[in-house]
């Protein structure tokens, strides 16, 4: 396979993808928006349409009127390209039917696969790395798609709320886990980045040295059973354990478990993408803000001696233990396994630190800042990543609804610290002083 045919089945895979996840939905579920965070898949399903063409097609003389017609309400953050709709009213928009964002798209990819079969040489190279960085987008937005159906969905009354898929069959049998060990690694100056190359976003380039103290690291995540022992110890009544501004969102939201959690006729329920479910407490929490990571760091170290000075790890501590450990080649719980929800720890195949990868999106300290000599991608591209660090947290490590060639060590996801409605846990560190 030439590289133009290797280009054509990476388009056609990652747009099929995004079809296929559409599959279980009624023509409702497209247009709902509950929250300005959460968009209408309709809008998901034009967007990543609109990229292709605004940032591809657009360059090669391949605009149609339709894509000026859809271009103010497909636009998502990209100041450059134009006016764009508020993020908080796309689902009070009801065209195009979710009918003619099909036929868009299809339209879209007409004449992707055109440009694909006929460009010359002398522009094959930067055509490839559109199209990778397109993909690459279209996959954040196929995560983001299940994080956003599954907020749509628990917004129907408790009996009324829809199951996206059944069960899945094979999911690992939760017996109690072990008791958390802290791995000890020793510190040093060390090389963060994409040192392992290949295609990466522009947040991961510059690699660098940094200093990282001697640190431990739990070797699994915290579970829904030591969730409950915070909750019922009253965590989320007591204000010494938490951030300011974290607080200030409890009083806000008034939050007293995680997101999709529900205390029903005594017992502890919550929603998931396979419905209503009691909760498993040997599953590792989920839909916890980076508030609640810290606030959790916060109460089992003033409760547990073994956990004296426990934190949420920063983001380089976690890649380090990443990479020295060899977690990158471990299996991990990703979309393509069809659980879209995670699973119990397992034995990290003699390795000392088990769920590195999958499952959920680990919350570190850091605030998501340039690397030293950040460079944006060129042109248009550049408001991909850069301008939004600021008032962020980084997360590692994917989670249960993340592509699983979407992923790598040195990614850097990021959210606002409030943030529930990824899938996001909880990993805890501590200093060896």
């Amino acid at each position: 396979m030439d590289r133009r045919e290797k280009l054509l089945a990476m388009y056609r895979k990652v747009r099929r993808a995004s079809l296929d996840m559409c599959a279980p939905l009624s023509t409702e579920d497209y247009q709902v928006q509950p929250s300005e965070e959460v968009s209408p898949p309709k809008w998901n399903l034009g967007h990543t349409s609109w990229f292709f063409w605004r940032f591809i097609l657009r360059q090669n003389g391949l605009s149609l009127p339709v894509d000026d017609a859809y271009a103010y309400l497909l636009n998502s953050y990209y100041h450059r390209a134009g006016l764009r709709n508020l993020r908080g009213r796309r689902g009070v928009i009801t065209r195009p039917t979710v009918e003619g964002i099909y036929d868009y798209r299809k339209s879209v990819d007409e004449r992707m696969e055109r440009l694909i079969s006929s460009v010359g040489e002398e522009v094959l190279d930067r055509l490839e790395f559109l199209i990778t960085v397109g993909k690459n987008h279209e996959q954040q937005h196929q995560e983001l798609f299940y994080t956003e159906i599954k907020n749509i969905y628990h917004w129907n009354l408790a009996h009324l709320r829809p199951a996206y898929l059944p069960p899945a069959a094979g999911a690992p049998h939760a017996q109690k886990a072990k008791e958390i060990e802290f791995v000890p690694l020793e510190g040093g100056t060390f090389e963060f980045g994409n040192i392992e190359g290949g295609w990466c976003w522009d947040n991961e380039l510059c690699t660098h040295k940094a200093f990282v103290d001697d640190f431990a690291l739990s070797d699994r995540l915290i579970t829904n059973r030591e969730f409950f022992e915070f909750i019922g110890d009253g965590g989320y009544s007591n204000s010494l354990l938490w951030l300011s501004d974290g607080w200030y969102e409890i009083e806000k939201q008034r939050w007293s478990a995680p997101l999709y959690w529900e205390e029903i006729d005594g017992k502890w329920w919550n929603f998931t993408l396979s419905g209503m479910r009691e909760i498993d407490p040997e599953e590792p929490v989920c839909h916890v803000s980076f508030y609640e990571a810290c606030a959790f760091a916060a109460w089992k170290s003033e409760n547990d001696p073994g956990f004296k000075g426990a934190r949420v790890p920063t983001e380089r501590e976690w890649e380090h233990a990443a990479r020295i450990s060899g977690a990158e080649s471990l299996p991990g719980n990703f979309v393509e396994d069809r659980r879209l929800h995670p699973s119990p720890a397992t034995p990290a195949n003699g390795a000392p630190l088990a769920q590195m990868f999958g499952d959920v999106w680990e919350w570190t300290s850091s605030h998501y800042e340039p690397y030293p000599g950040f460079r944006e991608f060129p042109d248009d591209l550049s408001e991909y990543n850069g301008k939004f660090m600021n008032n962020q947290r980084v997360l590692r490590g994917g989670s249960c609804v993340t592509p699983r060639d979407h992923i790598r060590l040195s990614y850097r996801n990021f959210w606002h610290p409030a943030a529930r409605f990824q899938f996001t846990g909880i990993r805890l560190a501590k200093d060896l002083r």
